[in-house]
């Protein structure tokens, strides 16, 4: 017993790591591992968005006295349980939601101007929040940089807009609360970041799916100009021919309309409505969440802003999935045959289906998978992030553009098998490769060749946000894009990686125009 004691006493005791932030004085939490990491969640970032405040722009957070604890996450935002893959640690689903999570590493002081990874979560801006495991921090804390997760405001709380909401501000803006939480926590981060260590003016912001269309949009909005030294985006761009920023006078009618179908035609009848009977109408009414050219966080759409050397000129590293959608999604629940093929394509283009059947060809039924995968693909968000690509690279800024073919794992027993292996990397599946979370994801069974494939990515990621440039040591060199016009080169990322000819880039280009033509219009 004496010896026990003895020993109990000779164990030092790790204190809990604290920081201070404008508003107060932070307790955090030790993360173990090969190099330790100081965790601090649920950090509110912005006064609660309720009462008065549901659809307004976020107001600055108050003070507290004494400690607070930082040890848990916060409630992630209001939404539906949408995607099986969302891995959740916050404790549940509330409007009062804004705040964001740090990973720092633990011999990290302020002043030591470490870069700054700003993830924001993907869900199509209805789902998803900063807690999840795919996006936890502390891999990325391990290659020498402070990252940061956020929450914010979702589907119809996040993006809704009214005439009464455009009369309630000085702009006569509305619509927009998810984008400008964003800004708010970048304005949080520029504040206070060098507390935990991270250099404010060395911030990558990053996202995929919807997190990417955040970035894209970040870009190049005048509520973030500055805040930012370089972005990542995986998987998305709110530009043509897939994604279209709504007017503003169209988004006030379609507000109007939700409102006036729950009964609520003031504003007042709708802030009074209980959160809970919001996220069920929207449920009932299919409501998505599209950005909107509100006049202030976007004054115009990034497709216009881009043309008029509006954008943020930084380095910008991007690219997508080899298979972001299935041919289903073409298809249906036909089978794959040419003949069906030919129908849906018939469907969907009208008089252009000969013209995009000579860009996704299938001379047979064994090649329709493939070429309807390519046209899904396409269609959903690979050509819109590609004219992003386009057109950032124009503007002269370091631009690196990438290809993700990687297929993972089966996913492990008691999980259902696939009904079919997927034909090439699906939507999302990169995030746990890219930021070294393949062990925060127990449903696959990972091999080396996946933790091969997550080394290089996580190094390209870490290059990227440390310097500007994806290339260093032990990595396969990727070629930065040129700015003229001309066959480009695009990072292929997989077991082997390198710089490979874009052999799609004919078909993107004479493709937009066509699947511009047949986006679906809100």
């Amino acid at each position: 017993m004496l010896a026990l004691i003895a020993g109990l006493i000779a164990t030092p005791l790790v204190a809990a790591p604290e920081a201070r932030v404008r508003e107060g004085r932070l307790l955090g939490t030790e993360i173990a591992g090969p190099r330790p990491v100081n965790g601090f969640f649920g950090i509110p970032y912005a006064a609660p968005p309720v009462g008065a405040l549901r659809w307004a722009a976020p107001r600055t957070a108050a003070r507290w006295e004494g400690v607070r604890p930082a040890q848990q996450f916060g409630a992630r935002c209001m939404q539906q349980p949408l995607f099986a893959d969302m891995l959740f640690r916050s404790p549940g689903a509330s409007e009062d939601c804004l705040f964001l999570n740090i990973w720092t590493p633990a011999d990290a002081k302020p002043g030591s101007r470490l870069p700054v990874l700003f993830y924001i979560h993907g869900g199509g801006a209805v789902a998803g929040d900063g807690s999840e495991k795919r996006y936890d921090g502390a891999a990325m804390a391990r290659q020498d940089m402070v990252v940061v997760t956020i929450n914010y405001r979702l589907g119809v709380f996040g993006f809704l807009a009214t005439p009464e909401l455009a009369a309630e501000t000085r702009k006569g803006s509305a619509g927009n609360y998810g984008l400008l939480d964003q800004a708010a926590a970048l304005d949080w981060v520029a504040r206070n970041i060098a507390r935990f260590g991270g250099d404010p003016r060395r911030v990558t912001i990053a996202g995929e799916s919807a997190g990417s269309m955040s970035v894209s949009a970040l870009i190049v909005s005048p509520r973030a100009k500055g805040k930012f030294a370089a972005a990542i985006g995986e998987s998305g761009g709110v530009f043509p021919p897939s994604f279209h920023p709504l007017p503003l006078a169209a988004a006030e009618a379609e507000g109007s309309a939700f409102a006036h179908d729950l009964g609520a035609d003031t504003l007042a009848a709708l802030r009074a409505l209980p959160a809970e009977g919001l996220l069920a109408a929207q449920g009932v009414k299919k409501r998505g969440a599209a950005f909107i050219i509100d006049g202030d966080m976007l004054p115009e759409s990034p497709l216009d802003a881009y043309r008029a050397g509006r954008a943020a000129r930084v380095p910008l590293l991007l690219g997508t999935n080899s298979q972001e959608n299935a041919a289903a999604a073409i298809l249906g629940d036909a089978a794959p045959t040419l003949a069906n093929y030919r129908i849906a394509l018939a469907s969907l283009f009208g008089d252009q289906a000969d013209a995009v059947a000579a860009l996704y060809p299938a001379g047979s039924d064994a090649e329709v998978p493939a070429a309807a995968t390519a046209l899904a693909s396409d269609r959903f968000l690979a050509a819109s992030t590609w004219r992003w690509f386009d057109l950032h690279r124009r503007t002269g800024a370091p631009t690196y553009y990438y290809a993700y073919t990687h297929v993972r794992p089966a996913p492990l027993p008691p999980l259902p098998p696939e009904q079919a292996r997927p034909l090439g990397a699906v939507h999302s599946a990169e995030i746990e490769y890219a930021l070294g979370n393949l062990d925060e994801n127990p449903v696959y069974a990972w091999t080396p060749e996946d933790r091969a494939v997550s080394r290089t990515m996580q190094g390209y990621f870490t290059r990227f946000i440390q310097t500007g440039d994806p290339n260093g040591p032990g990595l396969p060199s990727w070629a930065r894009a040129p700015k003229s016009e001309g066959p480009i080169l695009r990072q292929t990322i997989d077991v082997t990686s390198a710089a490979t000819p874009f052999a799609a880039q004919a078909r993107y280009e004479a493709a937009l125009p066509l699947l511009d033509q047949a986006a679906p219009r809100r």
